[in-house]
C-alpha cells in the first residue's frame, strides 16, 4: 500500500495518514514521515510542506480507502470471528489447527500472533488495527488461504478495528467481568461484543454458547447454532483427568488430550465448524488436537503437577481451580497477580476466588506497567477474610517458593501469564517466562 500509518515504514513517494489511536496521535509523526520521503499527508489539522489533504476524520478516511481499494481482493477469504471473555484463543487456535489438519488452508489472527503457513508474526493487540488487518488478509490471499480465524476483542470492536469486514461465521463463548477499566460497565462491554454479530454476512452462521446468561442478546441473526447443556449441540457426560477428557456431544462420544469441562465448550465449536464443512472422521481428528502454549501446560515434578495457564479473569480462575480440584490431589497452591493499568474492580474478586478455592495462595506481580506493584497487591487482598496466603512481589521468587512448598501429590497453579515471555514494568519489557522459571527450579 502507498498509504501508510506508521512513519517509520515510509519510503520515498508514500502517502502518510495521521491516524489518531487510543494512546498515540499520528499527527505527532508527520514531520518524521516527510523527512523519510512522504510526498503527501492526510491529516485532520495543520499545514505542512508537502501536499496536504485535510479530512474530518482520518479513521473514517482510512476505512473508506481500504474498502474501496482492497475489499474486493480480500472478500474471497472466509472469515471466522470469535468474541467472548474467555476461550477465544484456545478455540480459534484449535480451529486453525484442525482446518490445516484436514488440508483446508487456514490462517490465525489473535493473542498468539498472526499464523500463516509456517510463519508466525507477533501482533501488538489481540485484534490488530484495520490497516494491519487488511495487510494480513492481503497476504492471506497471496498465499491461497481459504479461511482466517480471528479473535475479535471487545476493545477492537469498539475502536472499529474490524469495520468494513463481513464475517462468514461469528462465535460467542461467554461474557464475564473484564476490561471494565475501558468499558466502564457490563452493558458497554456487552454492546461492544454485539458489534461482531452485526457484521455477519447475510447467509452467515452464528454459533452461540447457550449456557451463558448473556447468550440471548447474541441471537440476532437468522442462522443460529447453539451449544451447551441444552443447546442444538448438547454437551453431556464430561469426564476429565490430567491425561485428557472424554465427553458426549449429541450422542457422539469424543476423547481429547485437552483437560477440563471448559475445553469441552471450546471443542464443541470446533466440532460444529467441522460438521458445517462436511468433514468426516471428526472423532479421530479431535484426538490429535493439542492446546495452544500456556493453556493448561503441565510440568511433572516428583509426585506433583505444576500447571501454567493464562487464566486472568475471575471466571477463568474460578473454572481452572475447580477443574483441577476434581483431580486426585493433596493440596492446591495458586500463584497469581493482576495486571497494572487494567480493570481494578476485578482485583479483589480475583483474590477472593483464589483464596476460596485454593488451599494456599501466593499473590505476586503480573505486568504492573505504570502502577505501583504494592498498590496492585493491596487491591487484591484488601477485602480478604481468609488468611491462607502470602504476598511475594517478585514473581520469580514467588514461583521458587511455590515449588519448594510442594509436598506429595500437590498441584501448583501458576496463573495469569501463560504463553507470555515477558513482564511489563513501567516502560520496559523484560524477558520473563513462567515456564522457563519452572523448568529452571524443577531441574535443580
Amino acid at each position: 500500500m502507498k498509504v501508510k500509518i506508521d512513519s517509520r515504514k515510509i519510503e520515498k513517494g508514500d502517502i502518510f495518514l495521521a491516524l489518531k489511536g487510543q494512546n498515540v496521535d499520528g499527527h505527532k509523526f508527520i514531520d518524521d514521515a516527510i523527512k523519510r520521503g512522504a510526498n503527501k499527508v492526510i491529516v485532520e489539522h495543520g499545514n505542512y510542506s508537502v501536499e496536504t489533504i485535510k479530512v474530518k476524520s482520518t479513521k473514517v478516511y482510512l476505512e473508506k480507502y481500504l474498502k474501496e481499494n482492497y475489499y474486493d481482493k480480500i472478500k474471497k477469504v472466509k472469515l471466522i470471528g470469535m468474541t467472548g471473555t474467555n476461550g477465544k484463543t484456545t478455540t480459534c487456535f484449535l480451529i486453525y489447527q484442525v482446518l490445516n489438519m484436514v488440508k483446508i488452508n487456514c490462517a490465525y489472527i489473535g493473542t498468539l500472533g498472526f499464523f500463516l503457513s509456517n510463519k508466525k508474526i507477533k501482533t501488538n493487540n489481540t485484534t490488530p488495527n484495520l490497516y494491519d488487518l487488511y495487510n494480513m488478509l492481503l497476504e492471506c490471499v497471496d498465499n491461497n488461504i481459504e479461511y482466517v480465524v480471528m479473535e475479535v476483542s471487545s476493545q477492537g470492536l469498539d475502536m472499529g478495528r474490524v469495520n468494513t469486514l463481513l464475517f462468514d461465521y461469528v462465535i460467542f463463548s461467554n461474557l464475564t467481568q473484564d476490561h471494565l477499566d475501558y468499558h466502564e460497565s457490563m452493558d458497554n462491554y456487552l454492546n461492544s461484543k454485539l458489534i461482531l454479530f452485526k457484521q455477519l454476512k447475510e447467509n452467515g452462521i452464528s454459533i452461540i454458547n447457550s449456557d451463558d446468561m448473556y447468550s440471548k442478546h447474541f441471537m440476532i441473526n437468522k442462522n443460529i447454532i447453539t451449544y451447551g447443556l441444552n443447546g442444538d449441540y448438547k454437551i453431556a457426560d464430561v469426564k476429565s483427568t490430567l491425561n485428557g477428557t472424554k465427553f458426549k456431544l449429541n450422542d457422539e462420544i469424543y476423547t481429547t488430550k485437552l483437560i477440563g469441562e471448559y475445553n469441552v465448550y471450546n471443542l464443541s465449536v470446533v466440532i460444529i465448524i467441522l460438521n458445517l464443512l462436511n468433514i468426516n472422521k471428526i472423532n479421530s481428528i479431535i484426538k490429535k488436537l493439542v492446546p495452544p502454549s500456556g493453556r493448561m501446560d503441565i510440568v511433572k515434578y516428583k509426585t506433583n503437577n505444576i500447571i501454567i495457564d493464562y487464566a486472568h479473569t475471575p471466571d477463568a480462575v474460578n473454572k481452572i481451580i475447580n477443574e483441577v480440584s476434581k483431580i486426585k490431589h493433596n493440596k492446591i497452591i495458586t500463584i497469581i497477580g493482576c495486571g497494572g493499568n487494567r480493570d481494578k474492580t476485578k482485583r479483589s474478586i480475583m483474590g477472593e476466588v483464589a483464596t476460596r478455592y485454593s488451599d494456599y495462595c501466593i499473590f505476586t506481580n503480573d505486568n504492573p506497567r505504570f502502577e505501583d506493584p504494592k498498590q496492585i497487591l493491596n487491591d487484591i487482598v484488601c477485602k480478604l477474610d481468609k488468611k491462607n496466603y502470602k504476598i511475594i512481589k517478585n514473581r520469580k521468587k514467588a514461583i521458587k517458593i511455590g515449588i519448594h512448598m510442594l509436598k506429595k501429590n500437590d498441584i501448583l497453579l501458576l496463573l495469569g501469564k501463560g504463553h507470555e515471555n515477558y513482564q511489563i514494568i513501567k516502560n520496559k519489557i523484560i524477558h520473563f517466562s513462567d515456564k522457563e522459571v519452572v523448568h529452571k527450579y524443577t531441574r535443580r
